[in-house]
C-alpha cells in the first residue's frame, strides 16, 4: 500500500506565498517522478510541475517564474513553493507520484487526497 499525504494549503491574498508539501509512504522502492497537479472550479485537472529523482523539472507556462518544485529523495517528499499568487491559481492541488513498488517491482501511479489553495483578497 502506498499513501501520499499533502499539507500546506490555505487562504492567501493575491501576491502572497504558500508552500505545499507531500510525503509518500508505504511499500516504495523508488519514485522516478513526483509532481503537482491542480483542478480549479469547473475545470479539468492540469499539470503544475514535475520533478525527477535526478532533479529535472518541468513547469506549466502559467506558473513559470512564480512556482518552484523541489524534492527530498531521502524523505520521499516533494515541495511546491508558490510565490506571487494570483486569484486564478485558486484550485485543489494534488500530489502525484510515479513510483516503483518494493513488493511487486511494478511501476504505478498514485495520487494524494488534494489540498485547497484559495487566493483572494
Amino acid at each position: 500500500q502506498v499513501q501520499l499525504v499533502e499539507s500546506g494549503g490555505g487562504l492567501v491574498q493575491p501576491g502572497g506565498s504558500l508552500r505545499l508539501s507531500c510525503t509518500a509512504s508505504g511499500s516504495i522502492f523508488s519514485i522516478p517522478t513526483m509532481g503537482w497537479y491542480r483542478q480549479g472550479p469547473g475545470q479539468q485537472r492540469e499539470l503544475v510541475a514535475t520533478i525527477s529523482s535526478g532533479g529535472s523539472t518541468n513547469y506549466a507556462d502559467s506558473v513559470k517564474g512564480r512556482f518552484t518544485i523541489s524534492r527530498d529523495n531521502a524523505k520521499n517528499t516533494v515541495y511546491l513553493q508558490m510565490n506571487s499568487l494570483k486569484p486564478e491559481d485558486t484550485a485543489v492541488y494534488y500530489c502525484n507520484a510515479d513510483l516503483i513498488r518494493s513488493t511487486t517491482w511494478r511501476r504505478t501511479n498514485s495520487w494524494g487526497q488534494g489540498t485547497q489553495v484559495t487566493v483572494s483578497s
